[in-house]
């Protein structure tokens, strides 16, 4: 029953990773966080960290599974800080993009709830295969199979991913996860790391 909706994806994703840009030798600032993005905490919280992502990045994996919730309840459950999530597909490109634009297609208060589940399935996929992974995924989004396949087979999910991908591109991300603290890069995404990178602009 998922085939029809996998098959959809890949010709989709074909499109969307085709065109991966690749590092740029400048940095700038990451762009500015708009409504189009995807935000754990409160807007008005006076530090935003910026995370670029991919979801078959093993890294990821490991913050978004061991190291999350203890930052979320240090930081984003007491409202010191907003957690914005964009992707930067790694490899498997066409993998880690599919399940990009699904958690962009799923219902707005859904995405970090797959987002969760693609990080915590990641490490089975060698085993299951991707139609596990995305039906997981998929079940998280809160829209059925027919509802996400429609959402991929439209340009606004290439839109917003190469968006994101060009605004990692832009600001020198070489590597993921790569964080941003109100602006400066932080590449290690141990809870330590971030502290020291966070609690200053808290004082």
């Amino acid at each position: 029953m998922m085939r029809r909706a996998f098959i959809a994806a890949g010709f989709a994703l074909a499109a969307l990773t085709s065109g991966l840009a690749t590092p740029a030798l400048a940095a700038d600032a990451p762009p500015p966080v708009t409504a189009q993005d995807h935000i754990l905490g409160r807007a008005n919280a006076p530090v935003t960290v910026i995370e670029y992502a991919s979801f078959t990045c093993s890294h990821c994996a490991d913050f978004h599974n061991t190291v999350l919730p203890a930052f979320k309840a240090k930081y984003i459950d007491t409202g010191k800080v907003r957690l914005v999530h964009r992707n930067l597909p790694t490899p498997p490109a066409n993998l880690a993009a599919a399940a990009a634009v699904v958690a962009m297609c799923a219902a707005p208060e859904r995405y970090f709830d797959v987002a969760a589940v693609f990080m915590r399935d990641q490490a089975g996929l060698r085993v299951t295969g991707p139609q596990p992974w995305f039906a997981a995924g998929i079940a998280a989004s809160g829209k059925t199979r027919d509802q996400i396949q429609a959402c991929m087979e439209t340009p606004a999910g290439r839109t917003a991913l190469d968006q994101q991908i060009e605004g990692a591109d832009k600001a020198g991300v070489t590597g993921t996860p790569t964080f941003f603290v109100n602006g400066t890069m932080v590449m290690d995404h141990s809870l330590e790391a971030l502290s020291a990178a966070i609690d200053p602009l808290l004082r």
